[in-house]
């Protein structure tokens, strides 16, 4: 199943929409910048929970960029942003205040629920892409 011009186009601007977001994000994980550590200190996984997810990431972020690795980095992104997407539903809230008592007006949850819907989006489009169940289920790509 080969993907028309305008799924291809839709699926790359996704592909690069999820990896700018993700990308976006390391720095403020990664350089331990305040409102991230009071995050993950929040969901009970700071220093490693913070580090460990920019890592993972990173990760999904480059393979989403990669032709041949797209459908593992949108299955990487999906489940590293369910994550997320669950510490805001149980013990963030959709709008994080922080501890200076500022507030992200719910833009967090909004990038997640957006990288979460545009790999789905990228899933769906490259569906016979998926290792291992792609062309047993969906055909050949």
């Amino acid at each position: 199943m080969a993907l028309s011009k305008g799924q291809t186009i839709a699926s790359w601007i996704l592909q690069i929409a999820v990896a700018i977001i993700l990308f976006q994000t390391l720095f403020f994980k990664f350089t331990g910048a305040a409102e991230s550590v009071y995050i993950f200190e929040r969901v009970g996984m700071e220093p490693w929970g913070r580090i460990g997810s920019g890592v993972v990431e990173l990760i999904a972020a480059i393979l989403l960029l990669i032709p041949s690795t797209v459908t593992i980095g949108a299955i990487i992104s999906m489940g590293v942003i369910s994550g997320a997407i669950l510490s805001h539903l149980t013990k963030l809230g959709i709008v994080v205040i922080n501890s200076d008592g500022t507030s992200d007006g719910g833009f967090l949850f909004a990038l997640a629920v957006t990288v979460f819907v545009s790999s789905a989006v990228i899933l769906i489009l490259r569906r016979a892409e998926i290792p291992v169940i792609g062309s047993a289920w969906f055909g050949k790509a």
